[in-house]
């Protein structure tokens, strides 16, 4: 009885707060790779980092609205603490939970159509991603791998043929297993 009771003072209310804002900070994080990963040309490339991040969105924006409720005290603090998951509530309603959870898949490469001379990192690319029920989204684009996790897609360029830079490989990679 007295190990109860002394692991309830110990999660007592300061530990609580520092986890709350724990978990507001990986949320932030997490909001942060939604935004980069839907408006800018840097993607992320891995299935579980990308699902986790949308999930994370989805899911955690109610969680952390409510335990920021119940867990600040303070006006100020409350309210700065519930700006944030309120407008993601907002914006997930305005966008769609379901359109957020069917652009959860990562871009899997199927070929490798070119290959700069210089930098093996960067390359153009056949990509296929794969909507669930409603088949596959296709798509050929420039592509800098910045980490294994991370990836910055640009448009083709016109002149590829002609550029010297660029190498012709066509490799099959085939990552989705389609064959």
């Amino acid at each position: 009885m007295d190990k109860v009771k002394s692991v309830v003072r110990s999660v007592g209310n300061g530990n609580i707060k520092t986890f709350s804002k724990v978990l507001n900070i990986l949320y932030v994080l997490i909001a942060i790779l939604f935004v980069l990963d839907s408006l800018t040309k840097f993607e992320i490339k891995n299935q579980f980092l990308k699902s986790f991040v949308y999930m994370g969105l989805l899911i955690g924006a109610p969680l952390i609205l409510i335990g920021n409720l119940f867990i600040f005290k303070r006006k100020y603090q409350k309210l700065l603490a519930l700006f944030f998951p309120v407008m993601t509530i907002i914006f997930i309603l305005i966008v769609g939970p379901l359109k957020i959870l069917f652009s959860s898949s990562a871009w899997d490469t199927q070929t490798i159509l070119y290959q700069n001379r210089n930098l093996s990192f960067n390359r153009i690319e056949y990509q296929m991603q794969d909507v669930g029920s409603f088949g596959y989204n296709c798509r050929t684009v420039e592509v800098l791998y910045i980490t294994r996790f991370f990836m910055i897609v640009d448009a083709v360029p016109n002149d590829i043929d002609k550029n010297v830079k660029w190498a012709k490989v066509n490799k099959d990679i085939n990552q989705l297993n389609l064959r």
